[in-house]
């Protein structure tokens, strides 16, 4: 068993999501999974067994529990099966169902689009008692923009906050969102704003998994391209960025298109981290 160590949705300026990949999970427990999961201690590591020519199954496990879905870490696995195999297209079958992934070889190196099961969104109930986990009250919301629920593998709420400086002041009560996380079952809560309709600055509350917040979040920016599509907030081509990171030190880019009715397209590269 290898570990590798990526980060994915890098900038040019360096940042990203650090996850675990492992590529031949062969003969490895759940337990095991998730005992290497705590030790690495990333918000998630993927596991993949092979099936086929250019087909895997994957499994994600936080620190402390399986995920049926994770954005990030699947780049990152695309990335190092495309290091492993060549560029070109490959099948991921997840808990969340099947992910076709491309990996392309750009001028400056690898680049994997996933394509996200078909999206959902609607109505964000009680969100009183999310706001006040948050400490947030209505007027931090945006007046423009709907709260709701979105989700592409896991569900996501969906809360825009009317400023950068609100969104950048994020301390919530932890135990009490993990409790509310877990009982509602959302993956992670995207707390958001808005600076144009094609540039999104995203904090995302990852309570469940055992970790304040995740730097990068492909499974909610597919979430939130199908909540957009759905309301006609999307540009006009249907493609906006994530970014997401910044106000931990480590800043993460991620391009979304979510054009068409199906699912959404999350694209992004990985460096591989010292380890």
């Amino acid at each position: 068993m290898d570990l590798l160590r990526l980060s994915a949705f890098p900038t040019a300026q360096g940042g990203g999501n650090p996850a675990g990949v492992v590529l031949d999970a062969t003969g490895m427990s759940d337990d095991d999974m998730l005992g290497l999961a705590a030790d690495v201690g990333y918000s998630e590591t993927a596991f993949l067994l092979r099936r086929g020519e250019r087909e895997h199954d994957i499994r994600y496990f936080a620190p402390s529990a399986e995920v049926a879905f994770c954005g990030h870490a699947t780049i990152a696995a695309a990335i190092a099966l495309g290091e492993q195999d060549g560029p070109g297209d490959l099948v991921l079958h997840s808990p969340a169902g099947k992910i076709p992934v491309t990996v392309e070889q750009r001028d400056a190196g690898l680049v994997a689009t996933l394509t996200t099961v078909p999206t959902q969104s609607s109505a964000l109930d009680d969100p009183a008692e999310l706001l006040d986990v948050l400490g947030w009250d209505a007027a931090d919301l945006s007046p423009d923009l709907p709260l709701g629920v979105a989700f592409a593998g896991l569900w996501h709420p969906i809360v825009w906050a009317g400023t950068r400086e609100r969104l950048a002041d994020l301390d919530y009560d932890f135990a009490r969102m993990r409790n509310l996380m877990t009982s509602r079952e959302w993956g992670t809560v995207s707390l958001l704003h808005r600076e144009r309709p094609d540039l999104i600055h995203s904090r995302n509350a990852f309570a469940i998994g055992g970790v304040v917040e995740d730097p990068a979040t492909g499974a909610a920016a597919g979430a939130l391209g199908g909540f957009l599509r759905d309301h006609g907030l999307l540009p006009l081509n249907g493609a906006f960025t994530v970014l997401q990171g910044e106000d931990m030190g480590q800043p993460c880019h991620i391009e979304t298109d979510a054009s068409g009715n199906a699912g959404v397209r999350i694209s992004g590269s990985a460096v591989h981290l010292p380890g």
